[in-house]
């Protein structure tokens, strides 16, 4: 009996193809790992599952080896089918490992989305934060400026007024710092109405609508506050001058603020300077830290940049400002002080306006004209004048007032005690004298004098500013066509264009707060006059039952009163045509030998008719003009200059000849009578002249004189012109000691006038009278 071997299983070649089969769909798997790495672990766990089907294909195959011992042959048909079945589990465990991992994805990418939701709201709360601190800063740091600076102006200010003496200039250090609060206040106060929370999101929208309603007051308020600042360096600097002052001031600051531990003013002046810097800041780090979904995001962007915008305004106005201070001054220079200036920049810069002057005045260069700035000059200037004269006009007023305050015609005593018209009339006029007049004159000194000067005072600096920019304008005209410019030709540049756009500001609103100032002006005028009549009229209704002519009917009254109004104007009608006859009558006035022997001379060569004489110094001005002294006597040669001017006559002086103005010149008339001639030339009859300082040893008889005696008179005024001669009057009686001058001339005596005055006078000048005759009010004998 043959024994069986054992047959070759068919499915031993079948596992290697099992296994790269089963494995193939893993390789892809494999595969798609290596592209996504969020699936790596889902790949570690899918290679053991794999791990574990090939060691139960190997236990599998290990039983099918104890089957064919059994069974000594299989057929081809078993071995296929097991070979499907084995790719069938592979591939369902496959799909189930895939399925697996996409909800793990999915959970993972779900829990990393609501990580990155809390980290957004995270972030969104932390921004919120800084954004409620940002203008928690903004708000509180406003409250302690406001309250610092109240503590300035109202505790450490009244203390320091108390010094004594008080500091100078105090209160131009605190000068427009009360607008600044005012403001400060204000922003403050529209926070408050709200009621709003910081962390409300309306609060932010409330600070914004705040802050751009008031733009325009906070521009106005620091932009003069830091113009003036300068001024607040001035004057603490002064103070530190001063050590006790100093030392003073010192102890009233830390007296009044000692939670501050401030050692100067300026550590409470210099605030308003930095806090107007510091809005666009704080602003700026409020929309850093706000969302840009935020409601009021846009309305916040636009105050950070308005706060910016305002802060380059106020530099502007500041610096235009610095630069008006600078060429407003008016400097009172001596020549030494002008001449000391001079070096080779300011004269070529002259030298160059000066050029460009004449250019435009041959029409060589034509002029860069600005009509707008002509029109605003023109009225200026129209201002100025109609200022001056208005001035000068109220003074003169002011000065009629005062000259009649002071004729106080009450006081005469006229024996008119028992009338009651002249009683009247002294009540009346004490009350005008004392009361009413005086109170009008000061009502208009105050209210009309005074703002005219201080207007007066005002139109300098617009003048000077006028004048620098014309300079600086021909500078511009020079370097305007240049290319490229230098530094200086740059500033000299940017000088006038500052210059310019300020006066273009400015001016026009000087020109309307001058010409309101003056229609103001001339309101109150008349109100003063109206209060005054009003006053007037009451205090002679007083006294209208105790007047002559209260009894008349209205109309008889205004009768007699146009009646007597006319008969005053006619009585003083014909009393100023008696002063002005007597003030124009002919100007004589005594010659002098030397001018007795001019006016022989001229009257010879002209005539009569053409000499005048001059009735005051003249000072030769112009070219061929002559100097003449008062009383000098000259003739006419032409009533008119070479060009016709009627104002300059053509005058012979005695051999000079020149031009005088006809104002000074009045014709000459000679008195009708010579003057007496000296009396020690011609002696009465009957007297014999004594010899003076004669001796003689030998006893003569006394000669007593009989009735009438002489006396020597002063015919003539005399002003005396020097130390030799001596004044006297006409009528005045003197005592002549000597006949002639030293010379032995007689045209001059040497006489002694009353109080022992003696000097010489013209002989001409004395007359001999007996005594007791003369003109009446005539001297005592001397």
């Amino acid at each position: 009996m043959e024994v069986p071997r054992r047959p070759q299983p068919s499915f031993t070649l079948a596992l290697p193809k099992l296994a790269s089969s089963a494995l193939s769909p893993l390789g892809a798997v494999e595969k798609v790992a290596k592209k996504d790495p969020m699936k790596e672990k889902l790949q570690e766990k899918k290679d053991g599952a794999t791990k574990g089907d090939q060691f139960g294909e190997e236990a599998f195959s290990t039983e099918e080896e104890s089957d064919v011992s059994v069974f000594v042959e299989a057929p081809a048909e078993t071995s296929e089918l097991e070979g499907t079945n084995t790719k069938l589990s592979s591939q369902d465990s496959f799909s189930e490992d895939s399925s697996m991992s996409e909800e793990r994805l999915a959970e993972e990418a779900e829990e990393a989305k609501k990580k990155r939701e809390e980290e957004e709201a995270a972030a969104k709360e932390r921004a919120a934060q800084r954004q409620m601190l940002a203008i928690e800063e903004l708000v509180q740091s406003e409250r302690n400026y406001l309250r610092l600076l109240q503590v300035s102006t109202v505790t450490i200010r009244s203390n320091l007024q108390k010094l004594q003496p008080p500091p100078a200039n105090l209160d131009s250090m605190f000068l427009y710092i009360e607008e600044v609060i005012d403001v400060s206040s204000r922003l403050l106060s529209l926070l408050d109405q709200k009621k709003i929370q910081p962390s409300d999101p309306l609060y932010l929208q409330t600070l914004c609508d705040s802050f751009l309603s008031l733009t325009s007051d906070i521009e106005a308020a620091y932009k003069e506050y830091l113009a003036n600042y300068s001024q607040v360096t001035v004057v603490e600097n002064s103070y530190k001058q001063k050590e006790t002052l100093w030392n003073e001031i010192v102890k009233v600051i830390k007296a009044s603020a000692p939670e501050v531990n401030a050692t100067s003013l300026s550590f409470f002046l210099v605030m308003p300077v930095q806090r107007i810097a510091r809005y666009p800041l704080l602003l700026q780090t409020i929309q850093k830290h706000t969302d840009k979904s935020h409601p009021a995001y846009a309305l916040l962007e636009q105050t950070a940049h308005t706060s910016i915008a305002l802060n380059c305004r106020i530099n502007e106005y500041k610096r235009f400002r610095e630069v008006a201070d600078k060429y407003k001054k008016t400097e009172t220079l001596t020549i030494k002080d002008k001449i000391n200036r001079l070096n080779t920049h300011s004269i070529a810069k002259k030298t160059a306006r000066l050029s460009q002057h004449f250019k435009h005045e041959t029409g060589i260069v034509p002029k860069l004209v600005d009509e707008e700035f002509d029109a605003l000059e023109g009225f200026f200037y129209v201002l100025e004048h109609g200022i001056l004269e208005l001035l000068e006009n109220v003074e003169t007023y002011l000065h009629h007032l005062q000259g009649f305050l002071a004729c106080k015609t009450e006081e005469f005593d006229f024996d008119m005690d028992g009338e009651k018209a002249p009683i009247c009339y002294k009540e009346i006029t004490t009350a005008l004298r004392q009361w009413i007049l005086p109170t009008f004159e000061k009502r208009m000194r105050t209210l009309i004098h005074k703002p005219l000067c201080a207007l007066r005072d005002l139109l300098v600096g617009p003048r000077n500013l006028i004048r620098k920019r014309l300079d600086k304008l021909l500078d511009y005209e020079v370097i305007e066509a240049k290319s490229n410019l230098s530094y200086e030709e740059q500033a000299v540049a940017n000088t006038y264009r500052t210059i310019n756009t300020l006066l273009l500001n400015e001016l026009p609103q000087f020109n309307g707060l001058a010409l309101q100032m003056i229609w103001s002006m001339l309101g109150t005028f008349s109100c003063l006059h109206k209060d005054l009549a009003s006053d007037m009229e009451q205090l002679f209704q007083s006294f209208a039952q105790q007047l002559p002519h209260s009894s008349l009917n209205p109309s008889a009254f205004w009768e007699w009163a146009e009646s007597a109004v006319l008969g005053g104007a006619r009585s003083l009608e014909t009393l100023c045509r008696s002063v002005e006859e007597t003030l124009n009558a002919p100007f004589v006035q005594p010659l002098s030998p030397s001018s007795q022997r001019r006016l022989k001379q001229l009257t010879d060569k002209h005539g009569s008719g053409k000499i005048y004489q001059v009735a005051a110094a003249v000072v030769g001005s112009r070219d061929l003009d002559l100097n003449l002294a008062k009383g000098e006597l000259v003739a006419i040669i032409s009533e008119a200059d070479s060009r016709g001017d009627k104002r300059r006559w053509l005058v012979d002086a005695g051999g000079r000849r020149g031009y005088a103005p006809s104002a000074k010149l009045i014709r000459y008339h000679q008195p009708t009578a010579d003057p007496p001639p000296s009396p020690h030339l011609n002696l009465p009859d009957g007297m014999t002249g004594i010899r003076r300082h004669s001796y003689t040893p030998e006893n003569r008889p006394l000669t007593v004189m009989s009735q009438p005696c002489f006396q020597v008179l002063a015919a003539y005024d005399f002003t005396a012109r020097g130390n030799h001669e001596v004044s006297v009057r006409a009528g005045e009686p003197v005592r002549v000691l000597e006949p002639h001058d030293k010379r032995g001339n007689p045209e001059w005596s040497l006489v002694e006038a009353r109080g022992g005055l003696r000097g010489y006078v013209p002989s001409n000048y004395l007359t001999i009278m007996p005594v007791g005759t003369g003109p009446p009010g005539m001297f005592p004998p001397y």
